[in-house]
């Protein structure tokens, strides 16, 4: 039923010569079917609900296959790691392990400070997670570490497992450790992306509510009393690294693996800072000792719980979405699938293991995992690979950092900002593309740099549903009309050769319809079909009401002329009195046969009288009351954008087709999806006034029935369609 065979369209094609493929595309296409309502639909194709599956059954399940396939399930290393091409993949991954832990050593020890921590903890956190997600992450590509918004979140003072030394004060704000400026750094999610502000922070403890506005004016404050030495020291390390990045990107195609500008910085300025003496000359804070060696494993403080509950729940909503959203934008690219459950469970376990040994919030790191995967990463060998290396420093190269100045740590922070930043420029894109998403984007941005991080979240998730809400509220209400000699019917508006079928109105809604947007249906049908049916509804209301009120005063005139008729002739029986007794008999014999025929005749002059009633005209009609009529017969609800029903949208629906029977519209449904007719029947939608004869399986099916029915027909012949 269609064009000819087509199983396999494109090599068909292929085959014909071009002549014949512009006659094959210049074919009509023929359909012969009967005209189904949704009675006959089920009845041919013998609908029935679909199977419930007992899902709890499977996971109660017990039997080796079912043991092997959940270890499979819950431990992916042990599916991926028995098939690595070695071959293949494992220079690759060499290369991509050693680049991303060039990059994870320095940026683990900034991110140390920028929390409040000792640097070693940076390193820890660069070690114990980045190997738990090496077994049980899906990803291939996504490089584990912390990203700049987690130590916006992490509680301060307390790492994840316990507690660290040098307690902050500041719960969601980044203080970095340089020796005069501090650094604040806001990170400000739009629809998930972050952005950033920094300033400098004085060394002064400020109050909860400190936000960026109050501390742009703290830095201009405490401007006059920074060091000239670790101000410097900041900006030749932060021009420098800038200008490795620019040459990264320009030489990224001739280069093999990019410039490490993160370790040759640290190189250097560790060289440089031990030489000159910074930090007995000219002042400039270090990192100092870094101790060599592992600590033990320590269990999370009970305690503490009930203080960090609310903040590690918005660090793992915050975490996973980093991670979901490029773990799925890497799948995509190279062709693999990305389990969210798993995502999430590998994470939770990083974290979990990383809080007993010391470690602060992990998720996936953006900036290094582009690294993982330009450098040829594969897999997550890559991510064990650096994960050794910074074991490797954690044990014996450390304490060779001790002289690291921590301003060219905090100008490591900045210049990693530059990819945040570069989304202000989303604000334009965004305004061509989506301004709904432009909206999130500026609601959170604003609402993050006021107020403070986790808080900023929070606004944007509550925006967002908002406007979820309020779009569902304001869709696109359309009137269809027919393309021309097809069976298509489009939005009279858009298509200029879309014409309205006479006599039929077609109304169709771009979002479905339930409590929060059922009154702006109703309504938007009414006044795209052009009638105010309301008024028309309340006064064929009024003049029903009007001539029963006439007929009920008829009435009552008609019976005191009968009682004024009976006492008339009771009073001239009274004045023959005169009459002989055989006349009285007579006359009562007579009277007694006119009795007799009297009730026959008045039944016969009940059944004409009932017999010309029903001849004659409804006077209930719009036409017999003088009101005027709609240009439509029949109106048909586009319902194929539902994808659920309410109770609300059952009683807003049959007050559509109790309303505009009232004006003589008869009104049909068309294209439901089986779930919603299941709800339908669910909720007691059909009835006697509402059958299932209403409802069609597509739009031209329920116009070409109205047309051949312009008035409602109980009961109809099916016909045949041809197009």
């Amino acid at each position: 039923m269609g064009l000819a065979d087509a199983s396999g369209p494109r090599d068909t094609q292929a085959l014909l010569s071009a002549t014949q493929a512009v006659e094959l595309r210049r074919r009509d296409y023929h359909m012969e079917r009967p005209l189904l309502n949704q009675e006959h639909l089920e009845e041919l194709g013998r609908w029935g609900s679909a199977p419930r599956t007992r899902q709890w059954r499977t996971w109660l399940q017990c039997s080796h296959a079912r043991a092997r396939a959940l270890l499979l399930q819950h431990l992916p290393v042990l599916v991926w790691l028995p098939r690595y091409p070695v071959r293949d993949w494992l220079l690759g991954d060499l290369l991509s392990g050693m680049s991303v832990a060039i990059m994870q050593l320095p940026q683990g020890l900034a991110y140390a400070l920028l929390a409040g921590l000792p640097p070693v903890f940076g390193l820890y956190s660069s070690f114990y997670p980045v190997f738990i997600y090496f077994l049980f992450g899906t990803s291939r590509h996504i490089s584990v570490a912390t990203p700049g918004p987690l130590p916006v979140l992490t509680a301060p003072g307390h790492p994840t497992g316990g507690a660290g030394p040098d307690p902050l004060r500041l719960p969601g704000h980044l203080p970095v450790r340089a020796s005069c400026p501090r650094l604040y750094h806001s990170c400000s999610c739009a629809g998930l992306r972050l952005t950033a502000q920094v300033c400098v922070w004085p060394p002064s403890e400020q109050p909860l509510w400190a936000t960026v506005p109050h501390l742009l004016l703290e830095v201009c404050r405490k401007l006059p009393q920074s060091k000239v030495s670790t101000v410097v020291t900041a900006a030749v390390a932060g021009v420098v690294l800038l200008v490795v990045k620019l040459l990264n990107d320009k030489l990224q195609r001739q280069l093999p693996m990019p410039i490490p500008g993160e370790l040759l910085m640290l190189i250097g300025a560790t060289g440089i800072s031990y030489g000159m003496g910074l930090k007995h000359i000219f002042g400039v804070d270090v990192v100092g000792n870094i101790s060599a060696g592992l600590v033990p494993p320590v269990a999370p403080n009970t305690q503490l719980f009930s203080k960090l509950v609310g903040s590690a729940f918005t660090i793992a909503v915050v975490g996973f979405a980093i991670a979901i959203s490029l773990g799925k934008i890497f799948a995509l690219r190279h062709g693999y699938r990305v389990d969210s459950n798993q995502e999430l469970v590998a994470l939770g376990l990083s974290n979990l293991v990383g809080g007993i040994f010391q470690c602060f919030p992990v998720s996936c790191s953006m900036s290094r995992s582009l690294v993982q995967e330009s450098t040829g990463g594969n897999s997550q060998v890559a991510g064990a690979i650096s994960s050794l290396f910074i074991l490797l420093i954690i044990v014996k190269l450390g304490e060779l950092f001790r002289d690291l100045p921590k301003a060219v740590l905090a100008a490591i922070i900045i210049v990693n900002l530059k990819g945040m930043l570069r989304q202000l420029s989303d604000v334009c894109s965004l305004w061509k593309a989506n301004r709904a998403d432009l909206l999130i984007w500026l609601v959170t941005f604003a609402a993050t740099i006021l107020l403070n991080l986790d808080l900023g979240l929070m606004v944007s998730v509550v925006f967002s549903l908002l406007l979820v809400v309020v779009r569902t509220q304001m869709p696109h209400y359309s009137i269809l009309g027919q393309v021309p000699n097809t069976d298509i019917y489009r939005d009279v508006a858009e298509y200029s050769e879309a014409k309205e079928v006479p006599g039929v109105k077609v109304f169709r809604s771009s979002a479905t319809v339930y409590f929060a947007n059922a009154d702006f249906y109703s309504d938007a049908l009414k006044q795209r079909c052009g009638v105010d049916v309301d008024f028309l509804i309340s006064q064929k209301k009024k003049l029903l009401k009007k001539r029963e009120q006439l007929k009920l005063k008829q009435l009552q005139k008609e019976k005191k002329l009968q009682k004024q008729a009976a006492s008339s002739k009771g009073a001239s029986v009274s004045i023959n009195v005169n009459t002989s007794l055989e006349d009285m008999r007579s006359n009562n014999v007579e009277d007694c046969k006119v009795m007799q025929v009297s009730p026959g005749d008045k039944m016969e002059d009940a059944t004409a009288n009932g017999q010309e009633d029903s001849k004659a005209p409804d006077g209930s009609t719009l036409k017999a009351l003088g009101l005027p009529q709609p240009d439509f017969h029949s109106l048909i609800l586009d319902l194929g954008a539902l994808s659920f029903v309410d109770t609300v949208c059952l009683k807003s629906l049959k007050n559509i087709f109790h309303d505009f029977r009232e004006i003589e519209v008869e009104v049909y449904m068309a294209a439901c999806h089986s779930p919603v007719v299941s709800q339908l029947e669910v909720g007691h939608f059909f009835d006697a006034s509402i059958t299932k004869k209403h409802l069609f399986a597509s739009v031209h099916d329920a116009v070409t029935f109205a047309l051949q029915h312009p008035r409602p027909v109980p009961d109809s012949p099916v016909s045949v369609t041809r197009l």
